[in-house]
Parts: structure tokens; C-alpha cells; sequence
């Protein structure tokens, strides 16, 4: 019998003598055709290590095989934009000077095996994708989905997860100042772990993972390498069974100590003109940033595999390129620099060596005390494969959209109070406090808007020679029932949700990063899923003007042939003219009027097709999602955005999960001086359902809250950009009160559902708590 991969011996520094064939291929992910493509490209059958690095190279995780063909119809440009897609992260121009860096990364699949050191090593690799473009990272975000709150295992990667991205990043010295966690049955088996970075740059420095100019020297610096993630990416490009806990050695450990002297070394570096190009060693290790910086320069290269400082003995060729240990960076400098280079790690206490050089043979040479143990094309690997695979409507659609309102029962107004508490206290609403105090989201002193206090997180930028100081806002997350009931409008509404969490802080959107994660892509129904998703981002972000500049897709994401909810991550980065000009979503103070800002002509309820209300009252996820007409949504946006950079509004929210009752819920219980009272009155028209006005959701509304006295400044704000604008209520009380009124439809014949704060604060704050038991 052949043994598995991980168990064929080698002599020390030697790879095993053992036929390299079709079988050995498949044990490496190839298929018979990809085996076939391989030999024939290369005209013989290739060496161990070749096979090794070729695996790797058109593993879906580093060849995007499958979403290519798909994802190259996304916007990308705009005059913002420095660097879009193809980089370590993208870049986008903020004016003075500036530019931010950012990009979103999944890792799911490590997460799941080892929740701690997964999810800790997903925070690392995201920071150095930031850094080795040359800008000091100021802000993290993380994007985690997990199963049903009463599953075995949910409580234990829960725990594990949030305190592997707190360990690291807190200890790096990155505030973490947003994200969102949900819950859903379809994550059981298959966590969701993504993490987002962005940094600070000067325009005019950025640096790219290029290995241009032959005869200059290639340069390790970093941790030492060890036998520590060898097919982890591989692992990332298959599907989870019953034996994925066993692949516990593919996971890497991360040490983010290391990590903040690299980042010092590199940025020190970098100040000089001596650096070429510098790519992070990610997934797969060595083999990617050789074979990714020889390609983009149209160069070759060509590496010393026994120089490489190690930290294990009897290394193979085949190990040595395709460990994933963490905490390592590959350099091009120009030739004669290389001591100046040494000198700067040396100073931080980090392992360098020159390793190799840059050719202009066009090829990736590997070898080890001067034998060739790999020669392969650069273009063969960088390249990879690109498929077209099948598509095929998803069956289950047929039954989710004939699904009818008037199949369930409209809530009575006994039951109002009941129904707000058991949403506010849903694991997916409730507060995420127990999450985000784990986090520093202090450090560095420039954090203007915490977690929890807004749909997006603010980052404080100063202006050199200026005592002003721009804000950068972040939001990150998605609304994957809707993705799953409708994959081009859920997508759609994903970006609307993102525009509309920064344009109640006051920022002007500027860009995403998205993270693409899905099931297998050899399903033509789970094909069919990512190609509406994607051409549904397109269109949204064309039509919002915020181009992508960076992202990842995941796939694979599925245990025993269960896939996930298809779920797109988006993250959106916006800029503040003035940091100080920002507002937070909770009632400021008792006397303020509330308002609601929404499209014209449009009902002031929204649809229960894929609402948190459906899944949590009534254990559905069924029906069809509120279209996004951006038309109508950007009056409401820019009347917002303009409320609050006038200064005009003292809150605002926008109306997502749960709908407008649960959102004014948190408005009253989420206040920066405590919970305050509501006392509201919304119109009904004849024939409007409770539940639709009460819990529907829809995009561009939002609940604002202002100051007597600014009362004509607000509505001016909204109709003269062509908002609706709705005066709803006042600040006050120790209660929430909603009035339905309007066509004689009242509830308790004009009398209001009285909602005591003391239980909504309750359920909003322990709801996650309670859940997770």
C-alpha cells in the first residue's frame, strides 16, 4: 500500500524516492485532467517537489480556478484608486498625501480545526498582506459566522475564535473597531473566520510583491521555518468530513511579537531606497511569494533552499517550500544592498539570509545544496487553471419564493413586546460586548467610534502640519438569508447595508474588499449561487461608485455535502472630512425628536422575505428580499450623510436586522449616557400588516434622532436631496411606546404597546450570553 502524504519518509534534506504518478497527483488534489495538463506543459512527469508546489500553486485557494472567469466583470477602478486587485491588498488616495490600504481574508477552514491559533494566524496573515505594501496597519475588523448557539461545538470555537483574534491582535498593538457575528444552522460544520486590515500610507510609498532586476538578491527575514501548516492550503481547497480534525498539523502558529518586529524591520526598510519588491510568505508558504513575484516582474528566480533558517531538522525540499510557518516576508533589493538590508533585521533581532536571486529565465528554481529540486515555469504557476464550471439554478428557490405573508398570522398587540424582546435578544442582534471587550479597540489612542456604538466602526488620521484630523470609517459583514433566498439582490442588498452603516456615521463611501465565501464549486447550483453574487456586487458597487479594490473568495466551505448560506463578506471603507464630525446609533439625551429617513413614495414597513423576524418567530428562512433601487436609496443616503456632517442629528441608525421596531429597541437601550425611553407614533395605511410595518426590512432607512431646535434644519436636510422624511416620536420615559395609527387602524384603540426598557435592555445585553449558554 502507498502511504498517505504525511507519512512517506525522507532521508534529512532529501525528498522520498517514490514514483511520482497520476495516483500521487490525486492524493495532491489533482485531477486526471489538471495531471494530464501538467505533464504535458512540462513534457515529463514532475520531481516531488514540483508536484508539491504545483498542487499548491492550482489549489483553489491560491488559483481562484473556479471564480475567476467571474470575478474579472467586478469594478475595480475609479479616481480614488491606486491599486486594485492583483496586489497584497488595495490602496486607495485619502487625500494630504495619504492613502489607506486594505483587505479582507478568509480563514475558515483552519479556524474550525484549531479555533485559537486559526483564527490568530488569520488577524497575522492579514496585517502583513497590509504592511508589505508599505502602510503601518491602524485597524482591524472581523467578520465570524458560526452554527445554532445550542450546538455542541459552537460554544467551544465561539470561546476559541474570539479569543485567538483578541490574543493576536491585541498583543500586535491593532485596534479591532468593528465586525459582525452571526449565527445559522448551515455553519455548523463549517465556521466562518474573516478578517479584515487597514493601514496608513504615503501616497507616493507603496510597495508591490515584484522581483524585478536580474542579479538582484532575494532575501528571507522572519520567524524560522518549521514542518507547521504544510498543505494548508490545499486543506482550504476541499470540502470538511468526519476526519477533518485530523488535519490539526496543517494548522500554523502564530507569535505576533515576532510579528510587530517584522512590521518595525520592514517599515524601517523601507524608508530607504534599497527595497525592490517584498511579498508576505502566505498560503503556501515560500512557493507563492517566489512564484507571485517572479511572475508579476516577467522575471525567474531562483532559490537556495539550505540557506533558508530553519527551526526543524532533516527538512525536505518539498517541506521547506510549502511550510506556512508564520511571521515571514520575502525580499528583492538591489544588488550591493544586501548588508544595509541585514543590518536593519539584525537591529529588530530577526532571522535574514540571502536566499537567491532574480534571473530572466522566466522560471521558479528550487534548489537544495546545489541540486535542482524544482524547475518549473513561473507563468505555469502563476497562471493556474481558470474553468467555466456549470451553473444550474438552485432547486430550493422554487419553494422559498412562493412563499406568502398571509400563510402566517399577523401579530396581535399582546404580543408586540414579547416578539421585540425575542428579537433583541436573538444571538444575532443582541449586543456583541462579550465579543468586542476582548478586544483592545483602544490601542494607538485613535479610535473615535468603539464597537457596538455604530454600524461602522472611526479611526482617528492625523494631517501632517495640520491640527485637523480626518476620520476613516469601517463596516464589515453580510446578510447571507438574503443571499441564500436570492443571490443577485441579497448581494446587492449586502453593499447597500454597507454603504448605508457608513453614511450614518458621516463618512463619504469610498471602496470595498470582499471576502467570497461559498460551497463546493463543482456543484452547478452552488456555481450558480457565486456567478448571481458576484454580477450582483458588480452591479451595486457601479452603480454606488465604490469600486473593489481587494478581496478573497473561499470556497469549499461544506461539511459531508452540506454547504453553507452563500456568504459574500463585504467590507467598506469611507473618509470623514472631520473625525469629530460623527454620530453614533443610541439616543444622545431625553427631549431629542426621532424621525425616519426613507425613499420617497415608499412604505414606511419593509418585506419579511428573509428577515430575522421569519427565522427567529416563526423558524423560516423563506420569501423574497426588498429589491435595492439605488435611485431611490442614494437621496436617502446623502440626506444622512449630510445630517451628520452638518452636525444637525444627535443619532443615527440604520433599519437592518429585525426591522424598525427592534432598531429603535437598540437606539433606546445602546445610548452613550444609558438606556432612555421612546415615545412613538407610526403611520398606518388600511390593510398593512403589524409585522410587516413593525419587523419587515428593506434598504436606505434610518432612525434619527436631533435636537428641538434643529428640527426644520433636518427635514430640510432630507426633502430638499428627495427623502422622505417622517417625524415619529420624542426621546423619553423608561419606556418604549409605539402608537399605530393613521386610516383607523390604531392598536388598543389609540393606546400604545408599552415596551418596559429594563426587560429590552436585558434582552438586548445578555442575549448572546444567555444563547451560548
Amino acid at each position: 500500500m502507498r502511504p498517505g502524504l504525511e507519512d512517506r519518509v525522507a532521508s534529512p534534506g532529501r525528498d522520498p524516492a517514490v514514483k511520482v504518478d497520476q495516483k500521487a497527483a490525486a492524493e495532491h488534489g489533482l485531477k486526471p485532467d489538471e495531471w494530464k495538463r501538467l505533464c504535458d506543459r512540462l513534457g515529463r512527469e514532475p520531481s516531488w517537489t514540483e508536484l508539491g508546489i504545483v498542487s499548491v500553486m492550482w489549489s483553489e485557494h491560491c488559483s481562484y480556478k473556479s471564480s475567476r472567469v467571474h470575478l474579472k466583470n467586478l469594478p475595480t477602478e475609479g479616481p480614488r484608486v491606486i491599486q486594485g486587485p492583483g496586489e497584497n491588498a488595495g490602496v486607495v488616495d485619502i487625500g494630504d498625501g495619504q492613502a489607506v490600504v486594505f483587505k479582507m481574508e478568509s480563514h475558515n477552514h483552519p479556524s474550525f480545526i484549531e479555533p485559537y491559533q486559526g483564527a490568530a494566524t488569520g488577524v497575522g496573515g492579514i496585517c502583513r498582506d497590509v504592511f508589505t505594501m508599505g502602510a503601518r496597519p491602524i485597524a482591524l475588523a472581523d467578520c465570524l459566522r458560526f452554527g445554532r448557539p445550542d450546538h455542541p461545538k459552537t460554544a467551544y470555537l465561539v470561546g476559541g475564535v474570539v479569543a485567538g483574534i483578541g490574543g493576536y491582535g491585541n498583543s500586535f498593538g491593532v485596534p479591532n473597531v468593528a465586525g459582525d457575528v452571526q449565527f445559522d444552522p448551515s455553519y455548523d460544520g463549517n465556521i466562518l473566520v474573516n478578517a479584515f486590515c487597514l493601514g496608513l500610507a504615503r501616497k507616493g510609498r507603496i510597495f508591490k510583491g515584484t522581483a524585478s532586476g536580474v542579479g538582484n538578491p532575494v532575501l528571507y527575514v522572519g520567524a524560522k521555518t518549521g514542518r507547521d501548516g504544510i498543505h494548508g492550503a490545499t486543506m482550504a481547497s476541499a470540502e470538511f468530513d468526519e476526519h477533518s480534525e485530523s488535519k490539526r498539523p496543517a494548522v500554523q502558529v502564530g507569535d505576533p511579537f515576532m510579528e510587530k518586529l517584522l512590521l518595525e524591520a520592514c517599515l524601517e526598510l523601507m524608508e530607504s531606497d534599497a527595497l525592490v519588491g517584498i511579498q508576505d510568505m502566505g498560503a503556501a508558504g515560500l512557493t507563492s511569494s517566489s512564484v507571485e513575484m517572479a511572475a508579476r516582474a516577467g522575471a525567474g528566480i531562483e532559490i537556495e533552499l539550505s540557506k533558508v533558517p530553519q527551526r526543524e531538522t532533516g527538512m525536505t525540499p518539498y517541506e521547506i517550500c510549502l511550510s506556512e510557518s508564520q511571521e515571514r516576508m520575502l525580499l528583492v533589493v538591489h544588488r550591493g544592498r544586501e548588508a544595509e538590508a541585514l543590518a536593519i533585521f539584525d537591529k529588530w533581532d530577526l532571522d535574514a539570509a540571502v536566499i537567491g536571486r532574480v534571473t530572466d529565465s522566466g522560471r521558479v528554481v528550487m534548489k537544495m545544496n546545489g541540486d535542482v529540486c524544482a524547475d518549473l515555469p513561473a507563468d505555469l504557476l502563476a497562471e493556474g487553471l481558470k474553468y467555466d464550471r456549470p451553473r444550474k439554478r438552485p432547486r430550493y428557490l422554487a419553494e422559498t419564493e412562493s412563499f406568502e405573508v398571509r400563510s402566517i398570522a399577523d401579530p396581535a398587540e399582546s404580543e408586540v413586546p414579547s416578539l421585540v424582546e425575542s428579537l433583541l435578544a436573538s444571538p444575532s442582534v443582541a449586543s456583541k460586548e462579550w465579543v468586542w471587550r476582548q478586544y483592545d479597540h483602544n490601542v494607538r489612542h485613535g479610535t473615535v467610534l468603539r464597537p457596538g456604538a455604530a454600524g461602522a466602526g472611526v479611526v482617528r488620521v492625523l494631517i501632517d502640519g495640520s491640527d485637523r484630523a480626518k476620520g476613516v470609517a469601517i463596516t464589515a459583514g453580510c446578510l447571507q438569508r438574503m443571499v441564500y433566498l436570492a443571490p443577485y439582490e441579497g448581494s446587492r442588498l449586502c453593499v447597500a447595508e454597507a454603504y448605508a452603516n457608513l453614511v450614518a456615521v458621516g463618512a463619504t463611501p469610498l471602496a470595498v474588499t470582499d471576502c467570497l465565501n461559498f460551497g463546493s464549486p463543482e456543484k452547478p447550483e452552488i456555481m450558480w449561487q457565486f456567478a448571481e453574487s458576484v454580477r450582483g456586487l458588480g452591479d451595486a458597487c457601479r452603480e454606488l461608485e465604490t469600486p473593489i479594490v481587494s478581496g478573497n473568495v473561499s470556497l469549499y466551505n461544506e461539511t459531508d455535502g452540506q454547504a453553507i448560506k452563500p456568504t459574500p463578506m463585504i467590507a467598506m471603507v469611507g473618509l470623514l472630512a472631520d473625525a469629530a464630525r460623527t454620530a453614533a446609533a443610541g439616543f444622545r439625551r431625553a427631549g431629542d425628536l426621532v424621525a425616519l429617513v426613507s425613499p420617497s413614495g415608499a412604505s414606511l414597513g419593509g418585506s419579511l422575505g428573509g428577515s430575522e423576524y421569519l427565522a427567529r418567530i416563526h423558524g423560516l428562512c423563506a420569501g423574497v428580499p426588498a429589491p435595492l433601487d439605488v435611485a431611490r436609496a442614494r437621496p436617502v443616503f446623502d440626506a444622512v450623510r449630510a445630517m451628520v456632517e452638518a452636525g444637525i442629528v444627535s443619532s443615527a441608525q440604520d433599519v437592518s436586522d429585525g426591522g424598525l421596531a427592534v432598531c429603535l429597541a437598540e437606539c433606546a437601550v445602546s445610548g452613550p449616557a444609558g438606556p432612555v425611553g421612546l415615545d412613538v407614533r407610526l403611520p398606518r395605511s388600511a390593510g398593512d400588516r403589524v409585522d410587516q410595518l413593525l419587523f419587515g426590512e428593506a434598504p436606505a432607512r434610518f432612525v434619527v434622532s436631533y435636537p428641538q431646535e434643529r428640527a426644520d434644519d433636518a427635514e430640510r436636510a432630507a426633502r430638499s436631496r428627495g427623502a422622505l422624511f417622517t417625524a415619529i416620536g420624542r426621546v423619553g420615559g423608561d419606556r418604549l411606546r409605539i402608537t399605530l395609527e393613521g386610516d383607523g387602524a390604531v392598536l388598543s384603540r389609540g393606546k400604545p404597546v408599552e415596551l418596559e426598557l429594563e426587560r429590552l435592555v436585558r434582552a438586548w445585553r445578555d442575549g448572546l450570553r444567555v444563547a451560548l449558554g
